[in-house]
């Protein structure tokens, strides 16, 4: 027997479809990714806490779920939403199949809906709050809880994606790099590790003399969810720690930096979530394609006389994608060059991240 799933939206649209992973409701943003693979990486990405996450491309699980794709230790997703979801999928890696994958992680998914017309809906109004359902609950229930939750950028996220303890890897390293945890993905403490950089993890809110206590040669500063105006720990860290340690902020990271130095945020209509997105360098006139995960970015105007300089922008709607210190080694992306999922086109920037430690 089917199971009947239901998504309500603030603006009072009630989907009707499929239900398939757990039995529950889960409330969020609810949010769209362009990716036409990656549906695991997107899945475990702590930068999805708090969103429901909806895929643009209609068929989803085809090939499975392996723990070789993991960006953390499991789903960081609220809820998702597919067109067609598969319960066979084809691959030798797989090891189980997408509802079963939900299921585990106690988290609702819905198919069977016309994600283009959700996507055109988003795109014109903007994200709104959800409520995904795949139990039986009133409409006019449903309706009111996706309306009455806090936005995402009134909630603390990253107290819930990040590690509680001091994590370290690649003892034997003789380059050592302290990563402030605010949800980062596996892939970027992996390139870390591939280029013999000694990795520590660290809660969001250790102190800053603790972050030196490890005696790093860098600090990469992480991705993660939600408002970065409301990781006061991650700005406080780049302050205290500026004229110390080279400084490598990814997307949640590159937006802490700026507040750091008086730059401020806005939140985008939609943002950029997807692996194709192209980025021009200001200096270099070269453009890359490149993996994208954010509703926040940088207010271009409220840089101007600030000591940091914009170095890349996003050619689809001209918004901040590089940052650079004016003369300190500290420089910032919006987007992930360690590409979870997503094109290679910008690891370069760890190797940059190697020769800043190396020097310091």
């Amino acid at each position: 027997m089917k199971q009947v799933a239901k998504l309500a939206l603030e603006d009072g649209t009630i989907y009707q479809g499929e239900g398939f992973g757990y039995s529950t409701i889960k409330t969020g943003e609810v949010v769209f990714a362009t990716g036409m693979t990656g549906y695991v990486e997107s899945l475990t990405d702590p930068s999805y806490k708090g969103n429901i996450l909806m895929s643009t491309y209609p068929l989803q699980g085809n090939y499975g779920i392996s723990k070789d794709w993991f960006q953390s230790d499991g789903i960081k997703v609220e809820g998702f939403i597919v067109r067609e979801e598969t319960r066979y999928p084809s691959h030798r890696q797989s090891e189980q199949n997408l509802s079963e994958f939900l299921d585990e992680n106690k988290i609702p998914g819905i198919s069977g809906i016309d994600t283009r017309a959700l996507t055109l809906n988003i795109r014109r109004h903007g994200t709104m709050k959800g409520a995904l359902a795949t139990e039986e609950v009133d409409d006019e229930e449903l309706l009111t809880m996706a309306r009455t939750q806090p936005r995402i950028e009134d909630i603390d996220l990253v107290d819930k994606v990040s590690v509680t303890k001091p994590h370290i890897f690649g003892e034997e390293y003789k380059n050592r790099a302290v990563i402030m945890d605010y949800g980062v993905k596996n892939n970027s403490i992996n390139e870390l590790l591939k280029r013999e950089i000694g990795v520590v993890i660290l809660p969001y809110n250790t102190p800053p003399q603790e972050v030196l206590d490890y005696e790093p040669g860098g600090l990469l500063v992480s991705s993660g969810p939600g408002n970065p105006s409301r990781v006061k720990e991650g700005i406080k860290i780049v302050q205290k720690l500026s004229e110390e340690l080279p400084i490598f902020g990814i997307c949640l990271g590159q937006q802490i930096i700026s507040l750091a130095f008086g730059a401020k945020i806005y939140k985008m209509k939609f943002g950029h979530r997807g692996a194709n997105q192209p980025v021009k360098d200001l200096l270099s006139g070269k453009i890359t394609i490149t993996s994208q995960n954010h509703g926040f970015a940088i207010d271009k105007k409220s840089c101007e006389g600030l000591p940091i300089e914009i170095t890349q922008i996003n050619l689809n709607d001209n918004t901040v994608e590089g940052i650079k210190h004016e003369e300190l080694p500290i420089i910032g992306v919006q987007y992930h060059p360690e590409a979870g999922p997503g094109p290679k086109d910008t690891d370069y920037h760890f190797d940059n991240f190697l020769e800043d430690i190396k020097k310091n």
